[in-house]
Order: C-alpha cells, then sequence, then structure tokens
C-alpha cells in the first residue's frame, strides 16, 4: 500500500480576504477532505498535516483585547489550542467525506508536541513574525514591558517576531505510528507542532517558538515511512523568477537540481523556501517522491498530473 503524507498550507482553512469565521473555515476544510478522500480511495495509507498561521494571530489577538478580563495564555498553549480546533474540523469534514464515498477508515487527530534543540541558534535570533500589528508606541511598551522582539513591517505596523528552531523529533511518534500502521487517517503535527524542549531528566517545557509545518511535514512522513509527500499550497506550480516577466514554471525537477535553484535564491525563505527544504529533506530519508501542487489539484498530484514534483 502506497504511504502518502499531506501537508495542508494555511490557504486549505482560511483563504485570502476572508475574516475567519467557522462557517467558512469549516467550507474550506471540506474541499481539503473531499480531495484527501480521493486520494484514500484509491488505497492509499495516509496522514495529514496542517498549518496554523491565521488561527494562532487570531488567539493572540484574543488574549490581547481580553488581558484586562482574562490572563493571556503563552504561545505553546495557544498553538495547542489552534491543533484542537483545526483537528476537529478535519477530522470531522474528513469523516463525512469517507462515509459518502463509500470508503470505511477511522480518522484520529493527535495533538503533537515537536521536540526542539534548547541551543538551536533559531533562539537567539527570532525572525517569524506572528499575531497581530502594532503602533510603534504600543511595540515599545510591550518591549519594554513582556521584553518581545518587534520589527516593523513597512506600511502595516510593528509585528512581534519569536524563534522558528529546526524540528528533531515528534513527541507523539510511536502513537502516530502504530495508529497508521492500522490504516487509520492520521491529523499531526498542525502548525508544526507545539514546540517543546527537555531538560536533563528528559521532562518536556513547552516554548514560546513557532515550528515550520513543512519541515516537520517531512519528519512525519519519515516517521510513517511515506512514499510520497504532497506539499499543498496556493500556486499552481512551483516557479523560477516568481512574480516577474521571465516567470517559469516547472513540472518536474531533480533534488540537485531543486538544491541549485534554492542556491540562486529563487525560492524566498518565507515563502516557497521551506517547502523546497521540506522536499529536499524527505527525499534526502529516502523517499521517493515530493510534490508541490495547489490544493484542488491534490488527487491529480499524487500521479504527476498537477504541481511541481521532485525525485531523487
Amino acid at each position: 500500500m502506497k504511504a502518502v503524507v499531506i501537508a495542508l498550507g494555511g490557504n486549505a482553512i482560511l483563504q485570502h480576504r476572508e475574516t475567519g469565521t467557522a462557517k467558512e473555515q469549516l467550507a474550506n476544510v471540506q474541499k481539503a477532505a473531499r480531495q484527501i478522500a480521493m486520494i484514500a480511495g484509491e488505497g492509499c495509507a495516509v496522514a495529514v498535516t496542517h498549518g496554523n498561521g491565521p488561527q494562532v494571530g487570531d488567539i493572540l489577538l484574543k488574549n490581547e483585547l481580553a488581558k484586562e478580563t482574562l490572563p493571556p495564555m503563552p504561545l505553546d498553549i495557544c498553538g495547542a489550542e489552534s491543533q484542537g480546533m483545526i483537528g476537529y474540523m478535519l477530522q470531522q469534514s474528513l469523516g463525512e467525506a469517507l462515509r459518502k464515498a463509500g470508503i470505511d477508515r477511522p480518522v484520529a487527530t493527535v495533538l503533537t508536541q515537536t521536540l526542539v534543540d534548547g541551543d538551536d541558534p533559531a533562539f537567539t535570533n527570532p525572525e517569524k513574525p506572528i499575531g497581530p500589528f502594532y503602533t510603534q508606541v504600543q511595540a515599545r511598551r510591550l518591549r519594554e514591558e513582556k521584553g518581545w522582539r518587534m520589527v516593523e513591517i513597512p506600511g502595516r505596523g510593528y509585528r512581534r517576531v519569536v524563534p522558528s528552531p529546526r524540528p528533531v523529533a515528534l513527541v507523539e511518534e510511536r502513537a502516530i505510528a502504530r495508529l497508521f500502521s492500522t490504516g487509520t487517517i492520521v491529523i499531526a503535527a498542525g502548525g508544526g507542532g507545539v514546540p517543546v524542549v527537555a531538560d536533563s531528566k528528559g521532562a518536556l517545557r513547552g516554548v514560546e517558538g513557532v515550528v515550520d509545518k513543512d519541515l516537520t511535514a517531512a519528519l512525519l512522513a519519515r516517521l510513517v515511512g511515506a512514499d510520497d509527500l504532497l506539499i499543498l499550497t496556493d500556486v499552481e506550480r512551483v516557479a523560477l523568477n516568481y512574480g516577474r516577466p521571465d516567470q517559469q514554471e516547472i513540472a518536474e525537477m531533480t533534488a540537485s537540481e531543486a538544491r541549485a535553484h534554492l542556491a540562486a535564491r529563487h525560492f524566498p525563505p518565507g515563502t516557497m523556501g521551506p517547502k523546497i527544504r521540506a522536499a529536499l529533506n524527505f527525499l534526502e530519508a529516502g523517499g521517493e517522491r515530493a510534490t508541490i501542487a495547489p490544493l484542488e489539484g491534490a488527487y491529480r498530484a499524487l500521479s504527476g498530473r498537477a504541481g511541481t514534483r521532485i525525485r531523487p
């Protein structure tokens, strides 16, 4: 049985210009669920992971607005909250899509902690923007009161930036692997997982940071022995010179070609770069194919009919 890990981008849950109501997000998740059910219908073993950036941003904004009434929660707990919310929507929607397709497969969400290295250089150089935008006065106050690092986003205001450490392992890996081996469609490591560090005795502690969900998807794919990694996003194909008149879409490339394009800075660190790195990590660990494709092309991408396929 072919094993597939599907990494859903933020557009699978919240589209650009949407307000983020539960109704909007559920409708988007249902579209994603139908694609996943079609892949499961081909007899594939499936694991799913997803982004959570907009949802965590909303939770942080609620914290800020209600801080005079309720105690704000730290970032790791906000991340866990978003995993539960999105996991619930995916689990319910996928269960219904499978039922309509006549496919008898259980679906389970595993709230996942991602182990990171406490000495990761990212902790001394936080660069990942999160949460709402603030005025200059608000940003100065937050620097002084909370010690947050704030950066200016030209034309929009100031945002908090946090570390984005490299994922080392999934704490719940045994539970995920066992569920996957029974044919369960596992939803895990949402938003990259909740980042935790271990002390000298192995005790875990949540940390303020965000793990890149695509890099964690590659980790999940290696854990379950996936043949294919599908990274779903909002572009038709990976492109060189993206957004320029000489833009060139790529249908297929080798890992060595992808590395060369990455070194030439065709894939920016905040957008396509992490997806290419995740694909390369997966292939270097023995994966057969990594495909970056649009959500609506997920089923076709599995057979090479959509998106950009990267092979060893």
